[in-house]
């Protein structure tokens, strides 16, 4: 093949590849609907008194968009930032499953493995010794009928003293299967732990070793680690805080260890390292091959391999998964004391979202499934279309900002979708309400039919500049 034309090539396809990147996070769809989404997320922290909140969105290999609202330290003012570093706490079940799962593919274990085949030590008492056998793919989709926890009352505050594995092994004999095997979904944190023994022991080396050589560096997730992170106190590592009391006040969270729970609830980590997870899988999914992990094996983690006799509670290997709208969202939730994050991903759109707080009254499912509403319609049109983004009239900008409202709240002035909008806060569903221009300062509401419904007047002073704005005859001062 000619020379030149090879250099041509390199030369076209990485101006493409630096357009298409450019254009994702330039594009004026998305630019608008990243506006919204931090507006909203503000507004929130502001009127919930929430601390702090990181948050990431992805797109394939792409990081669409990265911030930190709000404080990872109250107290001394440290903002959060998409460099903090939260519990990640259930989500740490996702790197503990790859592990099973790598050590599977090599042979060394089977997912119809008995627990007791890799852990002499396994002496739960047998409540139902008709049942099937407590297996490593039954505390995969949390059917294997074992408790939730542990025997020790280590989510109970204000110490959250962990056990260490020793005593988790010492309490084992003293406690009895919940369930038989195979028959109901039971979450469980003590099977999960017990699977961080058994990659101990099927690989020879320390969990959290394994986990650091295997999947950590090897996916270049630098800031995280299988355990809360001691050395970054007062660093990088957010300061955790209850839910908000009666008085309004929260308590900072003591620093505490997950000791023996950590491969069920002890990682830590960013949302751009969680950013750079879901990129893997993305990556993975569509090259197909092997990389930390076989592309088929992370299909087979994805798929449902359980579900109750109800049909309900949908489990892949180590993942959840759930159906929104008619999506399928795969991933997992973390809740610690002190801490909440969400790590969803649109496997078929190739977008994911990363959401993590430093306060324990948070949903971060919850701002997650928003920011797909808000933002995944933006990124895919700008990929399907690039560059034929409806561009808003620059003069719009004028009427952009905030207003107080007669009872207290606001509503923010927004551009959305090439238009002017409206948008009530705070609010659990931030869907701007588009406005449409019929002469000069006086638009109509955009109804989800696409008709007109009532007029919003916005007054302007001798100066030009935007003071208030009435609808339905009620005003609402701009706040300046």
């Amino acid at each position: 093949m000619n020379k030149r034309f090879v250099c041509l090539m390199i030369v076209i396809l990485f101006v493409n590849c630096g357009t298409q990147a450019q254009s994702l996070v330039d594009d004026p769809r998305v630019a608008s609907a990243l506006k919204v989404v931090e507006i909203w997320i503000d507004a929130q922290l502001d009127y919930n008194d929430i601390p702090g909140m990181s948050a990431a969105i992805v797109y394939d290999q792409e990081l669409v968009w990265s911030r930190g609202l709000g404080f990872a330290d109250v107290d001394k003012k440290v903002p959060a930032s998409p460099d903090s570093i939260y519990s990640i706490c259930s989500i740490s079940k996702l790197f503990t499953s790859i592990g099973i799962m790598q050590l599977r593919d090599e042979g060394k274990l089977r997912l119809d493995d008995p627990i007791g085949k890799h852990l002499s030590w396994f002496n739960i008492k047998d409540k139902y010794p008709d049942a099937p056998e407590v297996t490593i793919g039954g505390i995969l989709t949390h059917s294997s009928g074992l408790p939730r926890e542990a025997d020790y009352p280590y989510w109970s505050g204000p110490e959250f003293n962990f056990p260490t594995r020793e005593q988790i092994i010492e309490a084992l004999s003293g406690q009895e299967e919940l369930y038989p095997a195979d028959t109901y979904y039971q979450y469980s944190n003590l099977g999960m732990s017990l699977l961080g023994e058994v990659i101990a022991t099927a690989s020879g080396k320390p969990f959290a070793e394994y986990i650091q050589e295997h999947i950590l560096t090897p996916l270049g997730l630098s800031n995280t680690s299988p355990e809360i992170p001691e050395e970054q106190r007062g660093k990088q590592l957010a300061t955790g805080y209850s839910v908000r009391l009666r008085d309004g006040s929260r308590k900072v969270i003591p620093f505490y260890l997950v000791n023996g729970i950590a491969p069920a609830a002890g990682f830590a980590s960013t949302v751009e390292d969680l950013a750079r997870f879901a990129s893997w899988q993305f990556r993975l999914l569509e090259k197909g091959g092997w990389e930390v992990l076989a592309a088929n094996t992370l299909k087979e983690m994805h798929r449902i391999h359980w579900l109750d006799p109800d049909w309900s509670s949908p489990r892949g290997l180590g993942f959840s998964i759930s159906r929104r709208n008619d999506r399928t969202y795969v991933g997992h939730g973390g809740n610690c004391p002190g801490y909440k994050s969400q790590l969803s991903l649109r496997l078929k759109d190739k977008i994911a979202v990363v959401v993590m707080s430093n306060a324990h009254d948070v949903s971060p499912s919850s701002y997650g499934y928003e920011i797909f509403d808000l933002v995944a319609p933006a990124i895919l049109d700008a990929v399907k279309n690039p560059g034929k983004a409806k561009k808003p009239d620059p003069d719009l900008e004028k009427y952009v900002g905030r207003y107080e409202m007669p009872i207290g709240r606001e509503s923010m002035v927004v551009i959305w979708e090439g238009e002017l909008a409206t948008m009530g806060i705070p609010t659990s569903n931030p869907s701007p309400s588009k406005l449409r221009r019929v002469e000069g300062n006086i638009f109509r509401r955009v109804r989800d039919d696409g008709e007109l419904g009532e007029k919003v007047i916005f007054e302007v002073d001798a100066d030009g500049e935007v003071t208030r704005m009435i609808q339905s005859s009620q005003y609402s001062n701009r706040i300046r």
